[in-house]
């Protein structure tokens, strides 16, 4: 078991690069399959995630190679596998390679996230949307098997922002050749309009990304491309806070400013000074943080995530969250 040790008491100051987003990179890894030939990615962070989606494509008979944070991946001869439940067990995002899977071979094959297709499921929002596409789906003995001889034009109003599944249809829908499919109450992240951006690029034709109504037009082939990740807003947001809980100053570099937005707006609130420039944002905070009032709701307002990290600032600040001795 892992543990971490942190002996505080001392103001965070210098510079940090941010690597690259891993709620970016694991959905355009998936769709790294739909040229049937080699995508070059660069900006890949090494995390765990990544290291188990690469094993899945692996699995699938993809050619992969590392290089720092670059990975050349050749999926000319993938093969039609169903994904093994212990890497559905590792990674419950892996579910968004179904969608990358029907769209290539017309149909996927893998197991409940969790391994378990008992109680809620976090999935159900994706596979009624594939239903809605006219993707049969059976479902047995802890297994989904997903088949389509084409995707039919449709529009599609998810009850709430997923991303997951809003991220699912795109995919399942990018070759469909000609077909529409238009998504409403879509999700509207950074990362999706980054996987947008990726397919885009390869040529894929994507119409309202990064709003609430995402329209599909699918193409019949795709292009081998290169593409650089973008920079992890988590990532830098936890450094911000971290910032300002010890009263230090940041500078924190390879990041867009416009991602963080609802962070900055609620850190100088709290009563940061923040310097923002194209590609960097500096922080510095001078005195014990201000009480600060926070609603969560979807992207583009604060996410849950933010709030949370937030909310540890403001409210846990004398029980030293971080540190085990008072600030100086």
């Amino acid at each position: 078991m892992y543990s971490y040790i942190v002996n505080g008491g001392k103001r965070l100051s210098g510079e940090i690069d941010i690597s690259g987003s891993k709620n970016a990179s694991l959905p355009i890894l998936s769709a790294s399959i739909l040229n049937k030939s080699i995508v070059k990615l660069y900006n890949v962070p090494d995390i765990e995630d990544v290291h188990v989606t690469i094993k899945i494509l692996e699995h699938l008979n993809c050619k992969i190679k590392k290089i720092k944070d670059k990975l050349i991946i050749d999926s000319s001869k993938m093969e039609d596998k169903m994904i093994p439940e212990e890497f559905m067990r590792k990674l419950r995002s892996s579910v968004i390679l179904a969608g990358s899977l029907i769209s290539r071979f017309g149909k996927a094959c893998f197991s409940y996230p969790g391994g378990c297709d008992i109680g809620s499921r976090p999935i159900d929002l994706h596979l009624s949307s594939f239903r809605k596409m006219g993707i049969k789906i059976t479902e047995e003995n802890g297994k989904i098997e997903c088949i389509t001889n084409g995707i039919e034009n449709t529009q599609i109003h998810l009850d709430f922002p997923s991303v997951g599944a809003t991220e699912n249809i795109i995919l399942s829908s990018i070759l469909s050749d000609g077909k529409i499919v238009t998504i409403g109450n879509a999700a509207r992240e950074p990362e999706i309009v980054d996987l947008c951006n990726f397919l885009l690029k390869m040529g894929a034709k994507i119409y309202g990304m990064g709003t609430s109504s995402v329209k599909i037009i699918g193409v019949k082939r795709l292009k081998s491309i290169s593409y650089s990740i973008m920079p992890d807003r988590i990532e830098a947001g936890t450094f911000l806070v971290a910032t300002c809980m010890t009263k230090g100053n940041v500078k924190i570099n390879k990041v867009n400013p416009e991602h963080l937005k609802p962070i900055l707006y609620k850190l100088e609130e709290a009563g940061a000074i923040i310097q923002t420039e194209e590609n960097s944002v500096t922080i510095r905070m001078t005195k014990r943080p201000n009480k600060l009032e926070i609603k969560t709701l979807p992207y583009p307002r604060l996410s849950y995530r933010y709030a949370s990290y937030i909310w540890k600032l403001t409210f846990n600040f004398k029980r030293n969250f971080y540190y085990n001795r008072k600030y100086i």
